[in-house]
C-alpha cells in the first residue's frame, strides 16, 4: 500500500458525494488534504463540481491518466467498474474498493490484467498507519 501512495498522483473516487457526512465524501477530502487529485465519479451529480474538479458520469468520461481507481459502491458493481477500468487509456494502475466491498471474480480480472487490488481497506485509515509522522 505504501508503493501506491507513494506513486499514485490521481484517484478517481466512484460513488462520490457531494455530503460530507458520506465516507465517499470525507475519505475523497482527506486525500485532497494529503495532495491527491481526486477526480469524482457520480451520475447523479455529474457536471457539478466537487474537490475543485468536475464530476464524470462515469469511469469512460475521464479522458485523462488516472492512478487509482477508489470505489465506493456496492461490491455487486465491482465486475462492471473493472471492465470500465480496463477499457481506460492509459489503464490505472490500482482498484482499491473500500471498506466491505469485495468481489473475488472483479479483483482476479483486475489482477490478472496486471492492476494491482485492494479490498476492503480504506486509504482514510490505510495512509495515516503506514506515514504517522506525516
Amino acid at each position: 500500500m505504501r508503493r501506491i501512495f507513494d506513486e499514485a498522483r490521481v484517484f478517481a473516487c466512484v460513488g462520490a458525494s457531494a455530503n460530507p457526512a458520506r465516507p465517499s465524501h470525507y475519505v475523497s477530502q482527506f486525500l485532497v488534504d494529503k495532495g491527491y487529485r481526486v477526480i469524482p465519479v457520480n451520475p447523479g451529480l455529474a457536471g457539478q463540481t466537487l474537490f475543485g474538479e468536475t464530476v464524470r458520469a462515469d469511469l469512460a468520461a475521464i479522458d485523462e491518466a488516472v492512478d487509482v481507481i477508489d470505489v465506493f459502491r456496492q461490491s455487486e458493481a465491482l465486475p462492471g467498474l473493472v471492465e470500465e477500468a480496463l477499457a481506460m487509456v492509459p489503464r490505472p494502475a490500482v482498484l482499491w474498493a473500500q471498506l466491505g466491498v469485495i468481489h473475488p471474480g472483479a479483483a482476479r480480472r483486475a489482477h490478472d490484467a496486471g492492476m494491482t487490488v485492494v479490498e476492503n481497506r480504506c486509504p482514510k485509515i490505510e495512509y495515516p498507519r503506514l506515514y504517522a509522522n506525516r
